[in-house]
């Protein structure tokens, strides 16, 4: 419905008295047998002073109207400028808007504080964690057995699963620190591919690692972050075979496997947070967190992530690097 179809329903009881006023003032003069155009005169100066009055109303009405469109558009924070106050229900409104604004106020600022201390405890408590699993890792080295191999790979997913948590927690934060400039996409690969290969050696997977000889505008420790994911879970899914990495023109890092691979259905979901599919609810350490934090920093860096699979056959992961809409460092 139009503005002024609901203006006109808003104001019809007043409409409907003012003219059941003009019959009844028509009406007791047309008793006294005065001429109708005696009558029907005064009737029209009153009809066309209403008429104005109702314009002036309409416009009104309506310059109100805008204002609290155009701060329907704003957060509760930005709306300073409300409409005069005309009536008591004017008054009222805006005083119980003022109480649920100071509300919210409270309870965001006691989000917040909540927030930031949960932030604090988990950050201190993912580089304390670090220090033990460091110290275990060097242990392993003087071990060389079966069991030592396994628990060293356990060690490794754990600490991956710490760095996740920052990932996490940083994403949301009111502060990045991320430091965009040109890297070299080699050495980036290199560093994380290294990361994993006791992994890549005691699955006896082949890796296929053809050089991209590029450089790529991005942040190294994000963009690892994602590269190690990728590359983790393409271990995971994978029991034997060869994981390929490559580049397609201009700038499109692909990661390739052999493994088990995506359903079709589960395929449009897998960067939706907590989503596992069907793999995921097979191993049930699955979190469906991973591929998100991928996704969403991919985002924030200009890129784009992809996945093309087919099942039992292998899944390729695809980031987009060639964006050069980010400011240098």
């Amino acid at each position: 419905m139009s503005f002024l179809g609901k203006y006109l329903k808003d104001r019809a009881k007043i409409i409907i008295v003012f003219l059941l006023f003009c019959l009844i003032f028509i009406f007791a003069i047309l008793l006294y047998k005065v001429p109708v155009v005696a009558a029907l005169y005064p009737a029209a100066v009153c009809t066309s002073i209403g008429i104005v009055f109702i314009i002036f109303d309409y416009k009104k009405a309506y310059k109100k109207h805008k204002l609290l469109e155009n701060n329907k558009k704003l957060s509760s924070d930005l709306m300073e400028y409300f409409p005069e106050i005309k009536t008591i229900d004017d008054e009222d409104y805006q005083q119980i808007i003022e109480l649920i604004r100071q509300e919210q106020k409270h309870l965001s600022t006691q989000h917040n504080i909540k927030y930031a201390d949960m932030v604090e405890y988990y950050t201190i408590w993912a580089h304390q964690i670090k220090t033990p699993i460091a110290a275990m890792s060097l242990k392993l080295q003087n071990e060389d057995s079966e069991l030592s191999r396994s628990i060293a790979d356990d060690l490794s997913r754990i600490e991956q699963y710490v760095e996740m948590v920052l990932m996490f927690l940083r994403l949301d934060s009111d502060y990045t620190d991320y430091v965009i400039q040109q890297y070299s996409l080699d050495n980036i690969v290199k560093d994380s591919v290294k990361k994993f290969a006791p992994q890549f050696i005691r699955k006896k997977i082949r890796l296929d690692y053809q050089e991209a000889n590029i450089t790529v505008l991005t942040d190294e420790k994000w963009l690892s972050f994602v590269i190690e994911q990728t590359l983790s879970n393409a271990l995971k899914y994978t029991p034997s075979g060869t994981i390929s990495i490559y580049l397609e023109k201009p700038k499109t890092l692909c990661i390739k496997d052999t493994g088990i691979g995506i359903a079709s259905e589960d395929l449009p979901r897998i960067f939706d947070k907590g989503y596992t599919g069907y793999n995921g609810r097979s191993d049930k350490r699955a979190s469906g967190i991973g591929l998100y934090l991928c996704r969403r920093i991919c985002t924030n860096l200009g890129h784009t992530i992809t996945a093309e699979s087919i099942p039992d056959k292998g899944t390729t992961i695809k980031i987009n690097l060639d964006k050069e809409k980010l400011e240098l460092e």
